[in-house]
């Protein structure tokens, strides 16, 4: 809203109110917070990348607030179908209710050479239905959009409206460039006293904070991650599962190394053996090394099924990192028996590095695991065949 403004020339606001509800969300504290929650009629519906809301009975509409706290607790957290992908519903989003009688789309999307923008008078729950009244005009990435490249698709709109819809699609087009939107959907948006008004909207505005994607739940693994990650101070951490029962697993440093060692072992066809898609960069501090390590041998080791299990450690020049230390982690106190069926094939770069694979190979004679240990002379894509060849040999 305060980038509308300041972006429209003659400052006008636009006035959009909302809260969103989870799981951990305190009522009474939201009420105290927004008043008008309990003093207005209410829309409520998931608030999640998902379409097809209404039509999923997943909408309700001019209900009072405690109606709104029954609706989401009947759904909250329950799983649905959309378009072949099942999930929870997460996150509710409640907004005032606004009579209108004309429904307006919109849509913005960013290409690699072209924006495109389209726009419809026959916007809303039925917009599919009528695609072949939307309109669509394309514009060079970096260009401004000028009455003359508007002017077909407000073309039809009539005199009274059609300067102030005009506008309203100029800021919004200007306000995705500014802030390096990919895509922006308004479906519908309507007139307020003669103002254009978002009734429900796609892409990011202001400081709101987004749920995950429908369909994707974060394991309490990634969560500690995450959270490891939103606490340091100049480190990166990223951990995903991709295969609970996969036989390859990677620790590597950085996020083009972890690109590379998933597309390899991908490329190689092994695809379905990657365990996770990770990587810590940014010189994390020795306890969060320390914590992110046990994570992934946790991960790596939970399934034992009798099967030989790779682990990949590794990444490109990394000037800052201190390699002694950062191996250095990796003295776990795990059994023979619990490891055995583990290797480890490690390559690393500049600082420190000899003391580092010393570090490893000492360690692979302390706790009785098969670990190849590398330096430069070594390829990241090299280390994968090792692993591949390693789980397939044991087989």
């Amino acid at each position: 809203m305060e980038h509308f403004k300041r972006l429209i020339f003659f400052g006008k606001e636009l006035p959009i109110r909302s809260v969103q509800i989870t799981e951990t969300t305190d009522l009474n504290e939201v009420v105290e917070k927004e008043p008008w929650l309990s003093s207005e009629k209410l829309v409520v519906k998931p608030d999640m990348l998902f379409g097809k809301r209404g039509k999923s009975g997943l909408v309700a509409l001019k209900l009072d607030f405690a109606d709104v706290a029954t609706f989401v607790k009947d759904r909250l957290g329950k799983e649905v179908e959309m378009s072949g992908c099942k999930g929870p519903i997460t996150t509710f989003i409640v907004e005032p209710f606004v009579p209108h009688n004309e429904e307006f789309y919109l849509n913005v999307v960013s290409d690699r050479l072209l924006c495109s923008i389209s726009f419809s008078e026959c916007g809303g729950i039925e917009i599919e239905e009528n695609w072949d009244k939307v309109k669509t005009i394309f514009l060079p990435t970096g260009a401004s959009l000028t009455p003359e490249i508007c002017a077909p698709l407000v073309a039809t709109l009539p005199l009274e409206i059609k300067a102030e819809i005009e506008e309203f699609i100029k800021v919004i087009f200007t306000l995705f460039q500014d802030l390096d939107f990919t895509f922006l959907e308004m479906n519908p948006f309507t007139l307020v006293d003669g103002s254009p008004y978002p009734l429900d909207m796609r892409g990011e505005w202001g400081d709101i904070k987004f749920p995950m994607p429908f369909g994707r739940v974060m394991s309490p693994t990634k969560s500690f991650i995450h959270r490891l990650d939103e606490k340091t101070t100049s480190a990166s951490l990223k951990f995903t599962v991709l295969n609970p029962k996969g036989r390859i697993w990677t620790m590597v440093a950085g996020g083009g190394a972890r690109v590379i060692y998933a597309d390899t072992v991908g490329d190689l066809g092994y695809a379905s053996e990657l365990g996770n898609y990770a990587e810590y960069s940014g010189a994390p501090k020795e306890d969060e090394v320390l914590q992110y390590t046990r994570v992934v041998i946790d991960c790596a080791t939970a399934n034992p099924d009798g099967k030989s299990r790779a682990l990949v450690i590794g990444g490109g020049i990394a000037n800052f990192t201190d390699v002694a230390a950062c191996y250095f982690q990796w003295h776990n106190p795990r059994s023979k028996a619990e490891s055995s069926k583990d290797a480890y094939i490690c390559e690393k770069r500049r600082t420190k590095l000899p003391k580092g694979l010393a570090i490893m190979r000492a360690l692979g004679d302390e706790i009785g695991v098969p670990i190849e240990v590398y330096g430069p002379e070594a390829t990241m894509t090299g280390i994968c065949k090792e692993a591949i060849q390693y789980i397939t040999a044991a087989a």
